[in-house]
């Protein structure tokens, strides 16, 4: 029976799987988790050496060097910010054009299904004074692929993160930029704590969606198979597909983490983002959280965070409580209690719309979530499932 346990200083258990290469994502691939010492997780031991170890000032000296070497005179741009209109990707494109003197040009990939405070922030990035690229793609290809990365790997937000991940490199290319900023290395809540140290994502990362391998693996199966098995076109994947490793070479393409240069606390990206821009918190807390200014973009992001429930035990909440918990806004006690009201919160407002986007009944729908829960984590006890384990 697998153990569980949870962390010391947070509410993250020891089944919080870090983030891989999603062109290699299948049902039967095994995760690696969140590394614990002496009973407290990566994610919180790095919260206290950032608190404690790192010079920001000297970090900021680096920032202000990378830019400098960057910067253009002529007006052309010399960033690219992949940005939602979310509270973190306002602070870096405002942080970067205001402070730091370049000339950004942002790029959103669209969300699945708008939220109407989602779209209401993206617009109001742009009123803010950013130039903004919207990239969407084929919408019928994908809705199928989000219905196949559902059934297949009980991963939705799949497709979406193809797109996102590789669309900042790609336009980057086109505009001949060779710097590109994103807010955070998900070092930063779990995966190896040594990611911290590297201000550089790896180019593995962006440069691994090749629709013209046909093991590279979208929506839980190969390319070979969507083309065989379910009609798709490759015009239909050509927005999925990511640069070659040869043209981010050639240009000298680099891809930078913000967290690394300035302390990254989610709470105060969301007071600079309402003072700096038009930035605007949910007037309702977040499904499955208690947060108004986190996961405001898309609907399906919140089934996103159920999955990881469902296959984890961990959903929205105790990502939320446990990176306020380190930050020191709340008590560890205090976000216990928030996990224990909110983690379990199954998005039922939005079933009919999820269903209707997707192509399923609501009888589909139910039996596939029902098809990710492993047993280590779930019992059904008349007619009712009950999770085996509780942060406490």
């Amino acid at each position: 029976m697998t153990k569980v346990n949870f962390c010391k200083r947070c509410v993250i258990s020891t089944l919080r799987p870090t983030s891989t290469i999603e062109a290699k994502h299948t049902r039967n691939e095994q995760k690696p988790t969140t590394q614990f010492t002496d009973g407290v997780c990566d994610a919180c031991r790095w919260a206290v050496l950032k608190e404690t170890k790192i010079d920001w000032k000297q970090r900021e000296d680096e920032l202000i060097d990378l830019c400098g070497k960057n910067r253009k005179t002529n007006g052309e741009y010399d960033v690219i910010v992949p940005a939602s209109g979310g509270k973190d990707s306002m602070m870096v494109a405002h942080l970067l054009k205001h402070k730091y003197k370049m000339n950004p040009l942002t790029v959103t990939w669209a969300p699945n299904i708008w939220t109407e405070i989602g779209q209401k922030n993206h617009l109001n990035l742009i009123k803010s004074g950013f130039n903004n690229l919207l990239i969407s793609p084929n919408g019928k290809a994908h809705r199928k692929l989000t219905r196949l990365a559902f059934q297949n790997i009980g991963h939705p937000f799949q497709p979406f993160i193809f797109g996102q991940r590789s669309v900042g490199p790609k336009v980057a290319i086109q505009h001949g930029v060779n710097l590109i900023f994103y807010g955070e290395n998900v070092a930063e809540y779990g995966n190896n704590i040594m990611d911290n140290y590297n201000p550089i994502m790896d180019p593995q990362l962006y440069t691994c969606y090749d629709i013209d391998d046909q093991e590279t693996h979208l929506g839980g199966m190969a390319i070979k198979d969507l083309y065989s098995k379910h009609a798709f076109e490759r015009s239909d994947l050509i927005p999925y597909r990511s640069p070659t490793m040869e043209q981010v070479s050639g240009l000298g393409l680099e891809v930078h983490y913000m967290s690394y240069y300035r302390k990254w606390v989610p709470q105060e990206n969301f007071y600079y983002a309402v003072k700096n821009t038009m930035f605007e918190p949910a007037e309702t807390r977040t499904t499955g959280s208690y947060s108004k200014y986190s996961g405001l973009d898309d609907k399906l992001e919140w089934l996103h965070y159920y999955m990881m429930f469902i296959k984890y035990g961990m959903g929205r909440a105790t990502a939320d409580a446990s990176q306020e918990i380190r930050s020191e806004k709340i008590t560890r006690h205090e976000g216990v209690k928030l996990v224990e009201l909110y983690d379990s919160e199954f998005p039922k407002q939005h079933l009919g719309e999820l269903c209707e986007y997707m192509g399923l009944s609501e009888d589909e729908f139910y039996s596939i979530i029902d098809s990710f829960r492993p047993e280590h984590l779930w019992e059904e006890v008349n007619g009712k499932w009950l999770l085996k384990h509780h942060v406490y």
